[in-house]
């Protein structure tokens, strides 16, 4: 049976109000949950970016039941490995061993704000590399000293160690990635259902750990609001993540979908009130392998009515699966 998730999505919702979200999505029956971390949201019409680690803080105190990860943090520019090993380890303490550390190698939208650049794509594969090895050894609770090619640690120690320490994911979207993920991740992540990039995974050492998905779904009544909320806050999705990962800002994302129309964003997200496409989605992430899906319900102030719906009609047919 695939474990189905829910999305705190910081960059359409405040937050109390992805704390109090995910307090329901817990109390309707979601299996686990996730967590954007972004400076930036991808469209100012999605309007919020709130620093996610308090959010989870927080969620983990609100929550009893609840698994929570961030779905993904970027340990090498905005977040130097040190810090992102203590922040991990805090919520892991809070959450008494709910936490997962889902990691990536970034997107230029957040990561440009401390005014460091956007290295290339291969070089923040190394920055990566190099930043897992770094978590893991704080993550062992020794003293870390580190002359590394990206990164320096001086006499660094986590006081407070959680056992245990939270497992690791790795976002993966090609060869390379998926090298690094079957190596050192205990878990990998992926927004597409590709059986390619599992096969790749297991074949670099991945075999039989946790493959978690996530999938963009719009909720609504009405399928035409549903497909119009779409359009607005999540037509930047569709121009995958070689070009989403380097693009700068809203400004930047908004004029490279500004000829994506509803129609395009209907035929890749579910909308409206039916389940069944809701389920053919879901499907194709656990025909491909994956054991896990995360749903991102769109829009800030649809959740509770997602949330509802998803309660009386979604999980049930989800469980069929």
């Amino acid at each position: 049976m695939v474990d189905i998730g829910y999305t705190m999505m910081s960059e359409h919702s405040g937050p109390r109000q992805l704390v109090e979200d995910v307090v329901l999505a817990e109390q309707v029956g979601f299996d686990f949950s996730v967590a954007s971390d972004h400076y930036s949201p991808w469209l100012e019409e999605q309007g919020h970016a709130p620093y996610v680690w308090s959010v989870l803080g927080a969620a983990a105190q609100a929550t009893r039941r609840i698994p929570l990860m961030t779905y993904v943090t970027c340990p090498t520019v905005r977040y130097h490995p040190a810090v992102v090993a203590q922040k991990a380890a805090t919520v892991q303490l809070l959450s008494e061993g709910r936490f997962r550390l889902g990691l990536g190698s970034g997107e230029n939208l957040n990561e440009h704000v401390v005014g460091g650049g956007w290295p290339p794509a291969d070089v923040r594969q190394e920055m990566l590399v190099e930043a897992v090895e770094i978590i893991r050894e704080l993550f062992a609770g020794g003293w870390v000293n580190h002359r590394g090619k990206h990164f320096d640690v001086e006499s660094a120690r986590l006081w407070d160690v959680p056992e245990p320490a939270p497992p690791i994911g790795v976002a993966v979207s090609g060869e390379q990635s998926c090298a690094i993920a079957g190596e050192l991740a205990d878990l990998v992540i992926a927004v597409e259902p590709d059986r390619a990039l599992l096969e790749s995974f297991d074949r670099h050492g991945g075999a039989g750990k946790p493959r978690v998905g996530q999938l963009p779904v719009c909720f609504d009544a009405d399928r035409d609001t549903a497909v119009a909320r779409a359009h607005e806050q999540f037509r930047w999705f569709g121009g995958g993540w070689k070009v989403n990962a380097e693009l700068p800002g809203t400004s930047a994302f908004a004029a490279a979908s500004r000829f994506v129309r509803p129609e395009d964003v209907a035929a890749s997200i579910p909308c409206g009130p039916e389940v069944a496409p809701f389920v053919e989605a879901v499907k194709a992430f656990t025909d491909a392998g994956f054991t896990e899906v995360a749903l991102v319900q769109i829009g800030g102030d649809a959740q509770r009515p997602f949330l509802e719906w998803a309660e009386k009609s979604l999980l049930p047919a989800l469980r069929e699966l």
